[in-house]
């Protein structure tokens, strides 16, 4: 049974019960907050494995949250909102979000969508745990990725965008293929493939000189170059 850490930071006291309730009985440790400047508080507190955020909080907002949370930190952030717009749902994984659920919304599909992320969050067990090409350096048992010996911060995504494209060993990896393996659920969630565009081009960002590692295969999709 789970017994991971949740940081629920949401305004409307029947959800917060809802949420409470159902991760409960599933087996992990829930705290709440019920503004953003206390989630902020809560979330250096508690130091949870997983954070589910309101989009609009009194004090200080969802984005405001995120942003803060994301200079120190790859937590994984659920946003919980009730705005469906493309735009705030762009900005929201842009800041650092790893999933987004508008309301109302099905618990047990927030508690699948939880478990999803937990489970890509866990250190690996098995198979290949370390990757070198060139000056890029991954350990995928410590999460831990060296660019030129020096340590670069990915977020929790970036770290899953990159751990797929070093499994699939040099294969072409579609859009589709992408979100499925990072998000551990399939296309009828309604991710937009543009969002898989936006996370490789913070990628490559993140890794510098090694950026064109992560090839563009037009038409297709990604890939992994290797020595």
């Amino acid at each position: 049974m789970a017994n991971e850490k949740i940081l629920v930071v949401e305004d409307d006291k029947d959800i917060v019960k809802l949420l409470k309730y159902s991760l409960e009985k599933e087996g992990f440790r829930v705290s709440a907050a019920a503004d953003g400047e206390t989630g902020l508080y809560a979330f250096g507190k508690e130091r949870p494995d997983l954070v589910v955020l309101d989009l609009m909080l009194p004090k200080l907002d969802g984005f405001g949250f995120c942003r803060a949370v994301r200079a120190e930190s790859a937590t994984p952030i659920m946003m919980l909102t009730a705005k469906k717009g493309e735009v705030d749902r762009v900005l929201g994984l842009e800041l650092g979000a790893d999933d987004y659920v508008t309301k109302p919304f099905s618990v047990r599909e927030v508690v699948a969508r939880i478990r999803a992320i937990l489970r890509r969050a866990a250190p690996a067990v098995s198979g290949k745990k370390a990757f070198r090409a060139g000056e890029l350096e991954v350990d995928l048992e410590r999460r831990e990725v060296r660019v030129r010996r020096k340590t670069v911060a990915l977020s929790f995504k970036e770290f899953e965008f990159l751990k797929c494209l070093l499994e699939a060993e040099g294969k072409v990896l579609s859009r589709d293929q992408i979100l499925e393996l990072v998000w551990g659920y399939d296309r009828s969630m309604d991710i937009d493939t543009r969002t898989v565009d936006q996370h490789i081009a913070r990628l490559r960002e993140r890794l510098g000189p090694e950026a064109e590692r992560v090839m563009t295969i037009k038409n297709v999709g990604y890939r992994l170059k290797a020595d």
